[in-house]
């Protein structure tokens, strides 16, 4: 027995050696020798990462082994036999939170099946799909970003509820930053540092949403760089959620800003009117709610262009009132209840392609032909990518429909001048007051326009 943990600790410093320390720390110190048999060497690993060790570090042990006992080593890791009831037992270092625990950090209710795809959001439901299908093989990490309440939560819990359901075994967390944050002070404190790590490090994909929240915290952001590292390295997936590009995040850590931007970058913007509508027709269906006009959902997609959890609010708020009221739920009902709740906005005009390109045009000083035309130059490139933003975000035009009035372009050029005019207006101070500006003048009501 003395030769075997002997042998034992020559293997653990080839293997710390080969390895991270994060990731051995977390997956091999555990293992145990229990026996040298033959050319079979036995390790005990605790029943809950057994299978891991297995299937990720079988060859990394198997060549250590083989490097202090000699050629033909083979690993046999066994599960760690647990304690009967009044037997003593060792104590070990703790380990993630159990699997019913884990799942209460996802809703059940975010699902792809239940995501609505649009224009807007194709990219990213795509990306999100792959990865929830790979772990570990599509896009490694995948880091979603947009605006508040456009869906990145959603994306973020359909992926671990289809790995959950799909992924045959493998364990998920999901977390937001500032839990994250939270928890991470809260181990420090009470010197549970290790439980704490292996609870985020001991998973197959971890989900972490509105990373922006990690920034100007210079211990969590550490642990949080050490954390990614251990499960990149080890080919566990990472998924994150942020409301701003991983380069717009001045406060966060430069290395930290690397590794967000080195899989793949998938943003999401607000829904255009057909996706609005989609989503409410999707939610009254799911919920039950009786119409007595499709009119209604048509007022309430029109009206609240924000984003969706706002879009939702306002359906949740005309049944409740068609219900204390005992109404119909009718077009005339929902515009009677937004006027209350947003005057202003039920009143802001809808502008035409034209009528943008025309603002846009006054505003660079240019005619409407230099935005038709095949000019490449800065002058006229900025003010087109601006015009089809704005039609983008102001018109129910689809991307192709907005590229034919563009001068015949595909949907792919109007597709790049969004992102290109996003990026732009997130930093750049006057591109953002421009378009403020142009927005504000081309959705004014008529009667402040004329004032």
């Amino acid at each position: 027995m003395l030769d075997l943990l002997e042998n034992w600790d020559r293997i653990t410093g080839e293997l710390r050696r080969a390895l991270p320390e994060g990731t051995y720390d977390i997956w091999l110190a555990p293992l145990r020798p229990v026996a040298h048999v033959g050319s079979t060497l036995t390790l005990e690993a605790p029943p809950e990462v057994r299978g891991w060790v297995r299937e990720r570090f079988t060859t990394a042990l198997r060549h250590a082994a083989q490097d202090v006992l000699g050629p033909g080593v083979d690993i046999d890791i066994v599960a760690r036999a647990t304690k009967g009831a009044g037997e003593a037992t060792t104590p070990t270092q703790p380990y993630a939170p159990a699997l019913a625990q884990l799942e209460l950090d996802l809703n059940p209710k975010l699902t792809f099946e239940q995501f609505v795809i649009g224009d807007a959001n194709r990219l990213a439901h795509a990306a999100a799909l792959a990865v929830a299908e790979m772990p570990g093989q599509a896009y490694n990490p995948l880091f979603i970003y947009g605006p508040p309440g456009v869906g990145k939560t959603h994306l973020l819990h359909s992926i671990g509820n289809y790995v959950r359901a799909y992924g045959g075994g493998m364990t998920v967390r999901c977390a937001t930053a500032e839990q994250f944050t939270n928890e991470f002070v809260t181990a420090l404190h009470s010197g549970r540092i290790d439980a704490f790590k292996g609870g985020y490090r001991r998973n197959d994909v971890l989900l972490i949403d509105d990373v922006q929240f990690l920034q100007a915290k210079v211990k969590t952001e550490e642990e949080f760089f050490h954390t990614f590292n251990t499960l990149y390295d080890t080919g566990s997936q990472l998924v994150l959620t942020c409301d701003r590009l991983p380069r717009d995040m001045n406060d966060l850590e430069e290395r930290l800003r690397e590794r967000f931007e080195a899989g793949l970058v998938a943003d999401i913007h607000p829904p255009c009117f057909a996706t609005r509508l989609a989503i409410l027709r999707k939610r009254a269906q799911h919920d039950g709610v009786e119409l007595a006009e499709p009119g209604v959902l048509e007022t309430i997609a029109e009206r609240i262009t924000t984003n969706i959890r706002a879009l939702e609010g306002g359906l949740i708020r005309v049944v409740a009132y068609g219900s204390l009221t005992g109404r119909a739920l009718t077009g005339d009902l929902a515009a009677e209840v937004l006027d209350r709740i947003c005057p202003a906005a039920a009143r802001r005009r809808r502008p035409s392609v034209a009528q943008i390109q025309d603002a846009v045009c006054a505003a660079f000083g240019l005619a409407r032909s230099d935005l038709l035309s095949a000019s490449r130059s800065a002058r006229v490139t900025w003010p087109r990518h601006l015009a089809m933003y704005l039609a983008r975000e102001h018109t129910d035009e689809t991307l192709p429909a907005i590229g034919e009035q563009f001068g015949g372009r595909h949907h792919s050029t109007v597709l790049h001048a969004l992102r290109h005019t996003v990026e732009r207006m997130a930093c750049d101070p006057e591109a953002y007051a421009v378009v403020q500006s142009l927005t504000e003048r081309l959705v004014a009501p008529e009667d402040d326009r004329d004032a």
